[in-house]
């Protein structure tokens, strides 16, 4: 009998700890997607999935986490039995939040101090013994060599750019073949963003900001809205690509195990504009395993209604 993404996702965020979701909402009971409302006709058949991950210096604990919750994440999709009873045929790429990008930090009766930040630019990581930079359905220990990936340290850049890293994986990274053979027509793109930060994306070099203006007010912030419409041009529809951000919530700062995390305005602005294949979980919730529960009952959403492209 065929299982869905959805029910898989309660086994496992029970085994996780994390409580069964009452409201409804994309792949919540009673909500679009929900249990009760699945077709039993065409959905997805293959998920490209990929991890933005702050490599920034306040990271350490939210890296180890997703490591540790990882193994329950991919034991669903490994589960997962698309509408013609075949395994879901799936990618797992991961990348950070920094680009390289020159500024001048702006400190009150002194010149600007220059600051170089050295990121990776969009590119998908390959560690940890991986032959390509991703990793898929068929290879050895997809959950132990993903959780190693993940720990991707915290000597990146200060200033995040989940939005613009998403632009520079699919367009500059594609364009020079970084991460060439990764992204497919016909598959559900699933992107999970995870910053105690909010988005600072600019294309720009030069400037000069004030440590506590970095990501704020600027006019030369790539809007939200930008991110959206290149998302929705690279894979033809909005819903064929779906996303979930685990950020700070708000309003104000917001503290956990893993230490503090600022209001992520331009990120939940990125959710609210991506519409129900969208959802924005707390990263202060101290444990990953609900954000990751989030995250799957809305793949498992878009998923279930993937529309075609003519």
């Amino acid at each position: 009998m065929r299982r869905t993404m959805v029910g898989l996702a309660l086994l496992v965020a029970a085994a996780c700890g994390a409580p069964d979701k009452e409201e409804g909402g994309p792949g919540g009971p009673g909500g679009p997607g929900g249990p009760d409302e699945f077709a039993p006709g065409e959905a997805c058949t293959k998920i490209d999935f990929v991890f933005v991950v702050d490599d920034s210096g306040s990271m350490a604990e939210e890296q180890s986490n997703l490591a540790t919750n990882f193994p329950q994440f991919i034991s669903v999709i490994d589960q997962y039995q698309a509408s013609d009873g075949t395994p879901l045929d799936y990618r797992v790429a991961l990348t950070t939040t920094g680009r390289d990008v020159t500024y001048g930090l702006a400190i009150p009766g002194f010149p600007p101090i220059t600051q170089t930040d050295h990121g990776d630019n969009g590119a998908f990581r390959q560690n940890c013994g991986m032959g390509r930079r991703w990793l898929e359905r068929g290879d050895p220990d997809v959950a132990g060599t993903f959780a190693c990936n993940a720990q991707v340290g915290t000597m990146g850049p200060g200033m995040e750019m989940p939005l613009l890293a998403l632009e520079l994986a699919f367009g500059d990274r594609m364009a020079d073949g970084t991460n060439g053979g990764f992204l497919r027509d016909d598959a559900l793109l699933a992107l999970v963003l995870l910053t105690d930060e909010d988005d600072c994306s600019r294309k720009d070099d030069g400037f000069n900001v004030a440590d506590t203006e970095i990501c704020e007010g600027s006019p030369a912030l790539i809007p939200p809205q930008e991110a959206v419409d290149f998302l929705d041009g690279l894979k033809q529809a909005r819903g064929r690509w779906a996303t979930a951000v685990i950020a700070g919530p708000g309003p104000g700062d917001c503290t956990s195990a893993f230490g503090a995390a600022v209001e992520a305005r331009r990120l939940g602005e990125f959710v609210g504009l991506t519409g129900e294949n969208a959802v924005f979980s707390s990263i202060c919730e101290g444990d990953l395993s609900n954000a990751l529960h989030d995250a799957i009952n809305t793949f498992d959403a878009a998923c279930q209604a993937f529309p075609d492209v003519d």
